[in-house]
């Protein structure tokens, strides 16, 4: 839903209704995941993509009669349809899309939850999307790590506090997932379906050095969906007009701030940190805090081959173990045979794009099997 939000509220702010389909769950090669959604508005426009145009007709045709009905459906789309063929879904994938009503009346915690994701406030939406009881379908409850401004209900008491507790997870770690339960929230029962939104503040990638490559990785990382920071020690190199693509600029020793992070608790699992600078005063002493931290996502540091062997002798020297030094991509990025900075970032993308989702690297088209894992 974040990417369709913008068009979303407006058309809930004037009072419009407003159909909405969702990708819920996937399997195989599915092409979009978990949580992409899209809109179907009082202009009979269509806005946003569950399928990359895979099934997008036969979505909008079935928002289009939700909207009319009031009615929520979960609809699966995939190759064992026999009308997979019809709807365009090739890919060898399947689909689950849940289709609701949207409006002022049917989802009244919108406008607040718009707020709450504008902020970087941490917010999940849970909703039923499956229930051998019809009436329980299409039920929500908004959770936030506070539980200050809970509202809603799923239909019981102990569904919602299963449920609060696995999407506090979900949201913890940033992914959007449907969970099973039995009919009351049981959870080693089966019959009911939540679909969690998991609406975490973007992750943060953290760009060290502020040389040329930095700028093109900052540019690559935003339209990735991270929050960039370009860090650097010098003020006349670390500025703002330099950095267009970084949502912010920081002049301080790279391991310092570093350090300074951790401790406020802004680095997670979903952080990655790109170490540019290739200067042993810099890059050493910022990655002995680096390659200790409890929680990071991905570590890659620049420089040829005798940057690295130089480099690693010195991190050795500084107390680092082989297994702290064994978490270190360097040198950074995939072999893409890359010569320009945004060549580079774009290996270095496609490393942190791999690490993250467990891919090989290598050509789709030298491997054989499933596309998605």
């Amino acid at each position: 839903m974040r990417e369709v939000l913008p068009q979303l509220l407006a058309w809930w702010e004037a009072g419009e209704t407003i159909g909405m389909g969702t990708v819920v769950a996937t399997f195989r090669s599915a092409p979009r995941p978990p949580g992409a959604s899209m809109l179907v508005g009082p202009d009979a426009s269509a806005v946003g993509s569950v399928s990359g145009g895979c099934v997008e007709g036969a979505v909008y045709d079935l928002a289009q009669e939700v909207t009319t009905s009031g009615t929520p459906i979960l609809q699966r789309y995939g190759v064992s349809d026999d009308d997979a063929f019809a709807v365009g879904l090739t890919c060898g994938g399947i689909l689950d899309v849940y289709v609701e009503k949207v409006s002022r009346a049917t989802f009244p915690e919108l406008g607040e939850i718009a707020a709450d994701i504008e902020a970087g406030r941490p917010v999940a939406v849970a909703t039923v999307v499956d229930h051998p009881d019809p009436a329980y379908v299409g039920r929500r409850t908004v959770i936030r790590p506070d539980d200050a401004h809970r509202t809603g209900s799923l239909g019981s008491p102990r569904i919602d506090d299963a449920v609060r507790d696995d999407a506090l997870g979900l949201l913890a770690a940033g992914h959007n997932g449907t969970l099973s339960y039995g009919p009351d929230g049981e959870r080693r029962g089966e019959g009911m379906r939540v679909f969690v939104w998991a609406f975490a503040p973007a992750p943060r990638m953290l760009v060290f050095g502020a040389i040329d490559f930095a700028a093109a990785v900052a540019r690559v990382g935003g339209f990735l969906g991270y929050h960039v920071t370009v860090c650097d020690a010098r003020p006349v190199f670390a500025t703002t007009s330099r950095f267009p693509g970084a949502d912010e600029v920081v002049v301080e020793w790279p391991h310092r701030y570093l350090a300074a992070e951790q401790e406020a608790g802004r680095v997670d699992t979903r952080t990655v940190i790109t170490v540019l600078t290739h200067d042993p005063k810099f890059d050493v002493p910022l990655l002995e805090v680096a390659l200790r931290l409890p929680e990071v996502g991905y570590v890659g540091a620049m420089g040829s081959r005798r940057t690295h062997d130089d480099r690693m002798d010195r991190l050795r020297e500084a107390g680092l173990t082989e297994a702290e030094l064994a978490l270190l991509h360097s040198p950074i990025g995939l072999d893409l045979g890359a010569r320009t900075p945004e060549e580079t970032a774009i290996s270095i993308a496609a490393e942190i794009v791999a690490g993250r989702w467990g891919g090989s690297g290598e050509p789709l088209a030298a491997r054989s099997g499933r596309i998605h894992a």
